[in-house]
């Protein structure tokens, strides 16, 4: 085999951690480990959601060889030559995976490479991508019948959240098959008192950016902690996004260093870190609230134990329904200039200095007259399987749904069942894969 160069454009936390790390896995398994003939690089382009902590999850994957941050993307764009030099091999791959359809136009063009994009609602440059492994059979509907042959059903990236959950859940059956072969007695027990509702597991997933969290933060741990007062052994955790510090998430639950505490009628809380390495860090409310907070990522095993999730709209609602996960969505407009992550002209306004900020309100006054549907599972279905709750949230009206599904077990059941009929087929990142390998050959 001749050595080739595999680069990977990406962007945004959600296109990182959800699309990159699949196919990157991908593409081991079916071209081996061996650096000397595969290498992949990893090249990141500007996004309005980045955390600046893209780069760094990147190169924590093992199957990847070699990042470049979104601070050096233009050099590298127009001049072709990245911040550190990198040599290129003669033979390569350009694979799209977030960011600008345009951009493996140019870079493929300069190295000389084949260019894949993975495209979810519209591919765009027909005449001058190679291939293109798309979502769904209606993103290649309109394309001219000369291009027809470039296109590839894969499936949807965002469901690749399955395959890992599946495995951990098939590890935890093995392992509970094992205990209740000589401990089935005490484990019924214990299954009788954890399908109660007093022993619900809620999850909390805020965000990751600040222009969520702010709101975010206060509104779900009052909403917590208005559960708690009413059903004291019901349990909260907080998988903590990679791209935030512990420190920084506990300061949106801290008064004096987010007004909007008040605005949801939030006691506060502040981080406690645990003496000793087996337990979790936590989020104590002043009311006395533990929540715990878990930094494993991705955190399908925790999040499959839960009964419920609170959270904001984003690519977590798809890992969430991918894990058949029920859940609630959230968008509070306490904060109407909260929103600044849109695509193409808005989001250009939106973040304009000085008049940014009226543009972002009146953008996201506009978009909340007309939306639809918000989070992934409802996108798919076309219909809303879990509730979506926008406007002026409050914690007890929302704490009220929450205790409702959560003393109508069966409401949670129907959810999860529609979640697990929507999530379609997994295997995008093999199929893409697949279409890498044909463009290597």
């Amino acid at each position: 085999m001749t050595p080739v160069d595999i680069l990977i454009l990406s962007n945004g936390p959600g296109e990182v951690t959800t699309w990159v790390r699949p196919v990157v896995k991908a593409l081991r398994q079916q071209l081996g480990d061996d650096r000397s003939l595969v290498r992949i690089s990893v090249v990141l382009s500007p996004c309005p959601n980045a955390s600046g902590k893209e780069a760094a999850i990147a190169l924590s994957y093992p199957e990847v060889d070699r990042v470049q941050g979104v601070e050096h993307f233009w050099q590298f764009l127009l001049w072709g030559k990245t911040y550190n030099n990198w040599d290129w091999r003669s033979h390569g791959v350009v694979v799209f995976l977030g960011g600008d359809q345009f951009f493996p136009v140019i870079i493929g063009k300069k190295l000389g490479y084949r260019t894949v994009v993975y495209a979810e609602w519209e591919a765009r440059w027909h005449n001058l991508i190679d291939r293109f492994g798309v979502m769904k059979p209606q993103v290649a509907q309109k394309v001219s019948p000369k291009y027809a042959h470039k296109f590839t059903v894969v499936g949807d990236l965002m469901l690749e959240a399955q395959n890992s959950a599946l495995s951990t859940q098939h590890s935890a059956l093995s392992t509970q098959h094992s205990v209740l072969s000589t401990q089935h007695s005490a484990l019924s027990t214990q299954h009788s008192a954890l399908s109660t509702q007093h022993s619900a597991l809620i999850g909390i997933l805020p965000g990751s950016k600040a222009a969520k969290l702010t709101q975010g933060v206060p509104l779900t741990l009052a909403i917590a902690e208005y559960i708690h007062a009413k059903q004291p052994q019901t349990k909260f955790i907080i998988p903590v996004a990679p791209t935030l510090d512990l420190q920084t998430l506990a300061s949106f639950a801290d008064p004096q260093k987010n007004p909007f505490v008040e605005t949801f009628k939030f006691s506060g809380g502040s981080l406690l870190i645990p003496e000793q390495n087996h337990e979790y860090p936590l989020l104590k409310t002043n009311q006395g609230l533990n929540v715990e907070l878990h930094q494993e990522n991705p955190a399908y095993s925790i999040l499959s134990q839960c009964s419920l999730c609170l959270t904001t709209v984003g690519a977590n609602t798809a890992e969430l329904g991918s894990l058949a996960v029920p859940m609630i969505v959230l968008l509070p407009t306490q904060q109407l200039d909260a929103m600044r992550s849109w695509d193409g002209l808005p989001g250009l306004l939106a973040n304009l200095p000085g008049v940014g900020t009226t543009f972002a309100k009146l953008i996201n006054w506009l978009f909340l007259r007309r939306k639809g549907l918000l989070a992934w599972p409802n996108i798919w279905a076309q219909s809303e399987i879990v509730p979506e709750l926008v406007g002026q949230l409050q914690a007890q009206e929302v704490g009220e749904i929450v205790l409702d599904l959560l003393t109508h077990p069966e409401k949670l059941e129907e959810m999860r069942n529609k979640l697990r009929q929507v999530r379609g087929e997994s295997g995008a990142a093999e199929k893409i894969a697949q279409i890498v390998c044909e463009e290597i050959r």
